[in-house]
């Protein structure tokens, strides 16, 4: 197996730990003098994911290894990606349901008018266009994550004692 078909294989990997942050409510850890919430390191673990995106394809055509078990994966690797973020983001009620089925939508859609060009005997070359294609999720799918964390303001210091027990602790 080769490096980038590996890069495939983790970000499929990156899926269920992007879900899992995604769906936790109100977990934060220390980073240095930082609070880190779970919209934070999802958006961490996504952009990961997508940067493994962009870096197995390049790898793949520059060093001459594109495979065709890269070629099936690639793209089931980016419908699990985002489709699993945006039904996350439903399901933390941070995304309607009808718009995560028409992102979804689309990705399938792409996915199927390529298969009917392949079954034409049409493929168009990977690298460009399947980049213009993805982008736009990606950036949209990346933005919606961020969401609750700018609107609430909660990427910031670590909550000190005083603040933490403010507004409802027991006396």
């Amino acid at each position: 197996m080769n490096l980038p078909n590996s890069l495939t294989i983790l970000r499929i990997f990156f899926v269920p730990l992007l879900v899992a942050a995604l769906v936790q409510e109100n977990v934060g850890f220390r980073l240095g003098g930082l609070w880190v919430t779970n919209e934070w390191l999802a958006l961490a673990i996504f952009l990961t994911a997508a940067g493994t995106d962009l870096l197995d394809g390049y790898l793949a055509r520059r060093w001459k290894q594109v495979t065709t078990i890269g070629t099936l994966l690639d793209p089931i690797a980016d419908k699990l990606l985002i489709s699993a973020a945006l039904i996350s983001l439903v399901q933390v009620r941070v995304l309607p349901g009808w718009m995560a089925i028409l992102i979804i939508g689309r990705e399938f859609a792409v996915s199927g008018l390529r298969s009917i060009a392949a079954a034409e005997g049409y493929s168009p070359p990977p690298g460009l266009l399947s980049a213009i294609a993805l982008t736009p999720a990606m950036l949209v799918t990346g933005l919606l994550i961020t969401l609750p964390a700018l609107t609430t303001r909660r990427l910031s210091r670590a909550p000190t004692p005083i603040e933490s027990t403010a507004g409802g602790g027991a006396s």
